[in-house]
């Protein structure tokens, strides 16, 4: 069912791009972006949507629903080889025994002397 969902949602996302790259933009000039060219209304003037803008929010829905689906189905499959998997008991090492000194040897600065 992941599969089928996962080719699904790939398709979607290629129609969406596709749809949104092929639509014309509104209007280029500085008015556009403030809703339309000269339009006395709030929003822009209303138009109907245009068979591309109806297939982008078909896409839409529909990559929103894929998205969902898969996230649910993310949590519902088997768990993960490393998930719940606590580290092995860290088990102390004997102390390795301290190296004989000849005599006329210094000790390494790093090494304290034990009392």
């Amino acid at each position: 069912m992941t599969a089928l969902l996962t080719i699904v949602h790939v398709i979607v996302c290629l129609v969406l791009i596709v749809a949104i790259l092929l639509q014309s933009g509104k209007a280029a000039d500085l008015a556009g972006a403030f809703g339309g060219g000269g339009s006395q209304t709030a929003f822009g003037p209303r138009s109907t949507q245009s068979l591309m803008s109806k297939i982008t929010t078909i896409c839409a829905i529909v990559f929103m629903l894929t998205s969902l689906g898969l996230w649910i189905f993310s949590g519902r499959e088997a768990p993960s080889a490393v998930k719940g998997v606590t580290a092995p008991a860290k088990t102390e090492a004997p102390a390795a025994a301290p190296a004989e000194k000849t005599p006329g040897q210094q000790t390494p600065a790093t090494e304290v002397p034990k009392q």
